[in-house]
C-alpha cells in the first residue's frame, strides 16, 4: 500500500491566526475530554496547532516554540515523553469524530515505513523493501477510509527481540507487557483495538500489506464475525469451494494460477467507466481448517502492477462493492503522502516508546482536523 500513487491532493497550510475551525471548542472536548486535567488539554490542543502550523519538520522543539515562556521546550518535552495521559481514549475519540463527520466506509490496515538515519529511536531496525535494506521503524496503522478521505485513528509500532529486552527497554521505557512480534501479529493487535471502540458502526476490514500472509490474515477475520477484503499473494494456495462450484475439481492451486484459469467468468465490474474488471470464485482454506472464502481478481488497464488478488468473505454475486473496497488503501496512501507527512506523522526524532505513541496520536488528530476542514471547505464549494 505504501507505494501506491494513483491520486494527488493539495494540502493547505494555514498561519496559526488562521486555524481550521475545526479545531473549536466543541471538537477539542470531543478530542480530548479523556484528559483529567485542564493543563493537559490545553497542551493537547496546542501541540495539534503547532503540526498543523509550523513549517518543515515537526520537532518537539519547533512545536514547543509556539507555546509561552522560557521552559516550553522542556513543558513539551514532558507532555510527550513523560507525562502519564492514556492515548487509547484519544485515538477511540478521533475515530468515532471521523465516523460523524467523515462517514467512512472501512477500517484499511495497512504498513507504514518511518526511515531514520541513526539506530536510536525506538523501534528501529534494518527494514526490507522492495528497494533494498533502509534503517527505519515499520508502524502498523488503522485508518478510517472512504472514496473522499482517509483517517489514521489506531497504530501499532512493530518491536523487534532487542527492543523488549535490556538495556533498550528500559532505555524507551517500553511496558512489560509490549512483546515483540512479526507484522502479521500488529494486524491482529490493530483489528482488536477497532473492535474495542465503542459507539462505531460495523464496518468491514480491508487489509493490504503485500509482505504478510494474506490466508493467515483472512482466516484469523474469519473468527471475528467482521466482513473483510485481504490483499494475497497470487502463490497464495486455495481449492475451489465445490459446494458452490461442483462441477470443478479440488485440486490444490495457487491463486494467481486459479483465477487466470476462469478468463470466462470476467466481467464488467463498473459499467460506468467499461474498465475494471473481476472475477470472484468461491474457494476454501487449505487444511487444517476448510474455510469458506471468495478469491478477487481485480484488474485496472490504468494500474502499473497490472492486477492484484483478494480473498473476502462477502458474496461472490458482490464483486463491484468487494472492488469499491480494494480502492481505499490508494485513498489511505494519497492521503498519508498528502496530509500525514504534512502534518509531522513521521517526524518524532525521541528514544521514548509512550513519546512515539502520544506524538503519533497527535499527529493522527491533526490530520483529521486537516480532513475535517477540507470536507468542509469542499461543501462549500459546492454551494
Amino acid at each position: 500500500m505504501r507505494n501506491v500513487r494513483e491520486h494527488s491532493v493539495t494540502t493547505v497550510r494555514r498561519p496559526a491566526a488562521t486555524m481550521p475551525t475545526a479545531l473549536d471548542a466543541a471538537a477539542c472536548r470531543r478530542l480530548f475530554g479523556s484528559l483529567h486535567l485542564n493543563g493537559q488539554r490545553v497542551k493537547a490542543e496546542r501541540y495539534v496547532r503547532g503540526l498543523l502550523s509550523v513549517p518543515g519538520r515537526k520537532t518537539l522543539q519547533s512545536i514547543a516554540a509556539q507555546f509561552d515562556g522560557a521552559s516550553a521546550q522542556q513543558s513539551v518535552h514532558h507532555f510527550i515523553s513523560t507525562s502519564p495521559w492514556e492515548w487509547m481514549p484519544i485515538r477511540h475519540a478521533a475515530a468515532r469524530h471521523a465516523q460523524r463527520v467523515l462517514a467512512p466506509e472501512a477500517w484499511v490496515i495497512g504498513s507504514t515505513l518511518i526511515p531514520k538515519t541513526g539506530p536510536h529511536s525506538v523501534g528501529t531496525d534494518p527494514q526490507p523493501t522492495s528497494m533494498g535494506t533502509v534503517n527505519g521503524q515499520q508502524a502498523v496503522g488503522t485508518w478510517l477510509a472512504s472514496q473522499r478521505s482517509a483517517v489514521p485513528v489506531d497504530w501499532q509500532l512493530r518491536l523487534s527481540a532487542r527492543w523488549t529486552a535490556d538495556p533498550l527497554r528500559r532505555r524507551a521505557s517500553v511496558p512489560e507487557n509490549a512483546a515483540y512480534g512479526t507484522v502479521e501479529e500488529c494486524v491482529q493487535q490493530a483489528v482488536h483495538g477497532l473492535l474495542n471502540v465503542a459507539g462505531m458502526r460495523r464496518l468491514p476490514v480491508v487489509v493490504d500489506i503485500p509482505e504478510v500472509n494474506g490466508m493467515a490474515i483472512a482466516r484469523f477475520l474469519t473468527t471475528t464475525g467482521l466482513p473483510f477484503v485481504v490483499r494475497v499473494s497470487p502463490v497464495t494456495p486455495v481449492r475451489i469451494d465445490r459446494s458452490r462450484l461442483p462441477m470443478y475439481g479440488d485440486l490444490l492451486r495457487a491463486a494467481g494460477e486459479l483465477a487466470e484459469s476462469l478468463p470466462y467468468v470476467r466481467h464488467p465490474a463498473n459499467p460506468a467507466d467499461g474498465r475494471t474488471t473481476g472475477v470472484m470464485i468461491p474457494v476454501v482454506a487449505p487444511p487444517p481448517r476448510r474455510e469458506p472464502m471468495t478469491l478477487l481478481d481485480e484488474r485496472r488497464p490504468d494500474r502499473r502492477a497490472g492486477r492484484r488478488l483478494w480473498l473476502t468473505n462477502l458474496d461472490p454475486s458482490a464483486v463491484t462493492a468487494a472492488l469499491r473496497l480494494t480502492h481505499l488503501p490508494g485513498v489511505v496512501t494519497r492521503d498519508c503522502a498528502a496530509i500525514s507527512d504534512g502534518v509531522g506523522l513521521r517526524d518524532f526524532a525521541g528514544r521514548s516508546f509512550p513519546g512515539w505513541h502520544r506524538h503519533i496520536t497527535l499527529a493522527s488528530v491533526a490530520h483529521l482536523v486537516a480532513a475535517c476542514e477540507a470536507t468542509e471547505t469542499n461543501r462549500t464549494t459546492v454551494r
